[in-house]
């Protein structure tokens, strides 16, 4: 990587910037191993409220001792500053595009597409592995679960799904998108996840210790000198519905996060201002939401709700 103003903070630990094509940079921390091993790459705040990534790596920098590591930690805790300093939900405010869906990207594009060239042309030839931190954006309610990629090699594949199964989430979800950081370094690769823990804005310390146990605990998986822990009352699904707004209107949700769904129960209604309807959600099958939002105004296209059945 061709970092600039590296700053040391200890022996072992380091701040930089990464330079980003149209100027500024994406902030880099590095802890580097007293012993050899694996490099873990961990991005967060590729959207700007979702809060546990951010605090959660801001620890692990404080926290890991250099001299019991086997390995290499490159954290980028903040790739979305605006949106993160603005309160800006799910976009980049510069450009007002989603960055988890423009990789991968052009080095000549826009903010989002810039930051995207710089982590795929710059991060993804240091990892071995890699993890992004999601939550629920400030609309939204999640049940605590990770996406592994679903179709990329085999070998990634299993691999991706291995590192899941020591994530102290309740469910992994197989997920076939492209566009995102996590899913295009898999398609490059490169073992990758993406975990949701957290919400509606918010964060809270038990919510960030549940993310930095999943931290250490792949950590131990890779073998960087923490402890493995399988997470053994994890399932895994074998379907998801992603149901997004057919037209603008008022959202009313008849659900919760980690709610079990029967088939045909009504996830929640879609009305005009004036009270008429226009979608009614059903589920499909019986299962379980993973998320939805809480906006009462929503546009067409915006994800309402997502539920699958597990395996």
């Amino acid at each position: 990587m061709n970092l600039t103003d590296i700053q040391e903070i200890a022996p072992g630990k380091s701040r930089a910037q990464l330079p980003l094509p149209g100027g500024g940079g994406l902030p880099v921390w590095t802890i580097q191993g007293a012993y050899p091993g694996p490099t873990l790459v961990l991005t967060a705040g590729v959207h700007g409220c979702e809060y546990v990534g951010i605090v959660a790596l801001r620890i692990l920098f404080e926290q890991t001792a250099p001299e019991t590591l086997q390995g290499r930690l490159l954290l980028l805790p903040l790739l979305n500053a605006g949106g993160f300093f603005q309160g800006r939900k799910r976009i980049v405010p510069e450009d007002g595009k989603n960055l988890n869906r423009v990789f991968p990207a052009p080095a000549d594009g826009s903010r989002s597409e810039q930051i995207a060239w710089t982590v795929q042309e710059q991060v993804y030839p240091e990892a071995d592995f890699l993890l992004d931190l999601h939550g629920g954006d400030s609309n939204e309610v999640m049940t605590p679960l990770v996406f592994f990629p679903g179709d990329a090699a085999p070998a990634v594949t299993e691999r991706s799904r291995a590192a899941a199964g020591h994530l102290e989430v309740g469910y992994r979800v197989p997920a076939s998108t492209t566009n995102g950081l996590y899913s295009c370094a898999a398609r490059r690769g490169i073992p990758a996840l993406l975990l949701e823990i957290g919400g509606l804005g918010c964060w809270s310390q038990d919510q960030v210790q549940q993310e930095l146990r999943s931290i250490r605990s792949l950590m131990g998986f890779l073998g960087m000198g923490t402890a493995a822990r399988v997470h053994r009352g994890q399932q895994e699904a074998a379907e998801t519905v992603y149901v997004e707004s057919d037209a603008d209107g008022l959202w009313l949700p008849r659900v919760h996060a980690d709610q079990k769904i029967r088939k045909g129960d009504i996830l929640g209604q879609l009305e005009s201002l004036d009270g008429a309807p226009l979608q009614t959600v059903r589920a499909k099958f019986d299962g379980v939401v993973w998320y939805h939002t809480v906006a009462l105004g929503v546009s067409r296209g915006e994800s309402l709700v997502a539920y699958g059945r597990c395996r």
